[in-house]
């Protein structure tokens, strides 16, 4: 691959981050807190909302060989950094929701 080629991008750039960051880094903690507080898609969290939460690290991954078809490699390999991840993500994903419709088929034959 040659150098002109090469395209560097921040995660803002990728993302299309339109933030104002000279402006949020002008504000005072007083603002931004009630910024935070103003807006309605996005209310404060309390201490009670926190009093049964559990941090919960995940364990170490398993390092295994894969075959996969070559298109859907490449397809993940294209989306950037940390394919792998999302490729874990999708695989979790599917296998929560097969573990959901068990569930319902377990509750079904009762």
């Amino acid at each position: 691959m040659s150098e002109e080629r090469v395209v560097r991008s921040t995660l803002g750039d990728v993302r299309g981050d339109r933030t104002d960051w000279a402006r949020v880094d002008a504000m005072t903690e007083e603002e931004i807190d009630a910024a935070a507080r103003s807006d309605p898609d996005n209310p404060p969290t309390t201490e009670e909302d926190w009093a049964e939460a559990v941090v919960i690290l995940p364990g170490p991954k398993q390092l295994v060989c894969l075959r996969i078809d070559r298109d859907i490699l490449d397809w993940f390999r294209d989306q950037g950094r940390g394919y792998q991840t999302r490729m874990n993500a999708v695989l979790r994903a599917y296998m929560e929701a097969q573990e959901r419709k068990a569930g319902k088929a377990k509750g079904r034959a009762s």
